[in-house]
């Protein structure tokens, strides 16, 4: 079950789910779930974004990478089910333990932004 948690730019969520994260010759198998891709002219980094469909942080992170030009990934994981909600939750928790939104992975994870920080998003990537 779900219990929502509003702090500092991000929402926290927690759940009950338990799953080991699967790995495909030693690498992490991270197109396994339902994950959209946009498109952008900066690609000198992989972005990837666990985010909520509701969450307003969320949203502003997705406008302020489209305005960067970035192209990147993002995983609504609220909008996911089953074994696809429990193992984008087991990734999310990889990078992040609180499980907090949203959850921005650059660079398969060499640096991770938890929440809305317009100001290191612009550092890392702009």
């Amino acid at each position: 079950m779900l219990s929502p948690h509003v702090s500092h730019g991000f929402i926290l969520f927690k759940t009950s789910f338990s799953k080991k994260h699967k790995v495909f010759r030693g690498k992490e198998n991270i197109n396994a779930m339902k994950c959209e891709t946009v498109p952008g002219k900066k690609t000198t980094h992989h972005v990837k974004i666990y985010t909520l469909s509701t969450c307003g942080w969320c949203k502003k992170t997705k406008e302020l990478l489209k305005g960067l030009d970035v192209a990147y990934e993002y995983v609504d994981v609220d909008t996911l089910t089953g074994n696809d909600y429990a193992e984008a939750s087991e990734e999310v928790k990889k990078y992040n333990p609180y499980r907090t939104y949203p959850t921005i992975v650059i660079d398969h994870g060499k640096h991770v932004i938890l929440g809305f920080k317009d100001k290191e998003i612009k550092e890392k990537l702009g």
